[in-house]
């Protein structure tokens, strides 16, 4: 069954966005060996909605059940985890028959009730022809602090992003504009001015809105930058209700004076992150736990500096060494209280800000397309934003929030390690010279 890969449009129950992972879900579908599927993220990035709606439009029924706003479900799998004992129990609760093969059976929330995350295993195991998907906001900090039997090797596993900057246009209706980026990142060829601008307008757009999928709909739909600020703010507001919520108590400060901090560090000239900036005399001891709990939550992740760049990269990375960069852009813009008009006209003060906004949307972008990111420094100061393995090679990422591309950095860089190729990310429109691939900030979803 085909899905449209167009974008946005209107049913009679509400908007409806297209999501890359539909693509995931359908190959999941098809493969013989399928095992129930753990779908995680942070909050508000759309697990709920992108399961819906791949049950609705590929599945006869679809069977979901919340242990967030149904907490006696629980009480079911405290009984009994097999799937012969469940399957009739759920489809009594749900109000319709489950079949194999035929019926997608969705646990949402599903680090509120460890016993199903444990069933799984059994699924697999005892029932491997019923279709399951698992979702979960906070499954790595639950299965990493409480007491889970998490089914290792039993499930795969498979983590939702808020929006890259390709869903984004295609969510505003640019199709064409998308396939002219492509085409020009695959042959380093400019595209025209006009085309140029208007992209780089939509990067600052998306700046400003960012990937979760209800502040990209008001925006497609609206426009209105105050009510995606208002969504924002709610959705910030969720994020501390759960360092409150799902976090150890003594820890419940450390984590919020941690998470407060990442967006001022992120406005400095050296964006490393240092744990004397949190509080006077603050130590990785102190609150490494903290920033442990927003990296298992998605809410932010961390890059770390490799001292040597060979293969493979993680074993060269400094553990004491490293940036934070949060999960959406839009969100970073809301916590930093940015005004919308500041960020479209990239206004003179916000310039201590805007190397580490660049840094911070790239990170997002490649970390959507699944590189694990890295950055260098050598031992004079010289300082490369990312270093990635794209195809097999190592290729040093230098990103500009303007034009100005003078590198002198990734000179540096090349004359040491001599790679195949290197990425400048600016303002600038695409282009290769000198080993160099010049690619346009919007386009960084194309690496």
């Amino acid at each position: 069954m085909n899905i449209c890969y167009t974008i946005i449009g209107k049913r009679k129950e509400g908007w409806f966005i297209y999501r890359k992972i539909i693509s995931f879900l359908e190959s999941w579908k098809e493969n013989k060996n399928r095992k129930p599927l753990i779908l995680q993220g942070a909050r508000q990035v759309g697990k709920t909605y992108s399961i819906l709606e791949f049950g609705r439009t590929h599945y006869e029924n679809v069977a979901y059940f919340n242990f967030e706003t149904h907490p006696k479900l629980n009480e079911t799998f405290a009984e009994n985890i097999s799937p012969g004992y469940l399957i009739p129990i759920l489809s009594h609760i749900a109000g319709q028959t489950i079949v194999k093969e035929k019926t997608l059976i969705i646990f949402d929330e599903v680090q509120l009730c460890e016993r199903a995350l444990t069933s799984l295993k059994y699924f697999y195991e005892d029932a491997p022809d019923y279709h399951i998907i698992v979702a979960g906001s906070l499954l790595g900090v639950a299965v990493n602090r409480a007491k889970f039997s998490f089914p290792v090797g039993k499930v795969d596993m498979k983590t939702l992003y808020p929006m890259d900057m390709e869903e984004f246009m295609l969510a505003l209706g640019e199709d064409t504009l998308v396939e002219q980026i492509k085409k020009s990142f695959k042959t380093d060829t400019p595209i025209p001015s006009a085309l140029h601008n208007a992209a780089l307008l939509l990067y600052r757009q998306y700046l400003i809105v960012g990937g979760m999928p209800e502040c990209v709909i008001q925006f497609a739909e609206t426009k209105d930058y105050i009510l995606i600020r208002h969504i924002q703010d709610t959705i910030l507001a969720s994020y501390l209700n759960d360092m409150s919520k799902y976090n150890n108590l003594n820890e419940i400060k450390k984590t919020r004076l941690a998470y407060d901090n990442i967006t001022v560090q992120l406005s400095k000239k050296n964006t490393r992150f240092q744990y004397k900036l949190i509080k006077k005399g603050g130590r990785a001891s102190e609150f490494e736990h903290a920033i442990e709990w927003l990296c298992l939550s998605g809410i932010v992740s961390q890059v770390y500096k490799v001292e040597q760049v060979q293969k493979p990269l993680e074993n060269y990375r400094d553990i004491d060494a490293f940036k934070i960069y949060v999960s959406d852009l839009g969100l970073l813009c809301a916590k930093k209280d940015l005004a919308a008009n500041d960020v479209l006209y990239m206004v003179e003060e916000l310039n201590d800000f805007k190397g580490g906004m660049a840094e911070n949307y790239v990170n997002v972008q490649l970390t959507m397309n699944g590189y694990h990111t890295y950055y260098w420094e050598s031992g004079r100061g010289a300082e490369i934003d990312f270093v990635i393995q794209r195809d097999g090679r190592l290729i040093p990422i230098e990103v500009k929030s303007a034009d100005n591309t003078k590198a002198k950095s990734l000179k540096v860089y090349m004359e040491t390690y001599k790679p195949d190729y290197a990425i400048k990310l600016s303002a600038k429109n695409f282009g290769f010279e000198n080993g160099k691939k010049t690619v346009p900030l919007y386009a960084a979803f194309c690496i």
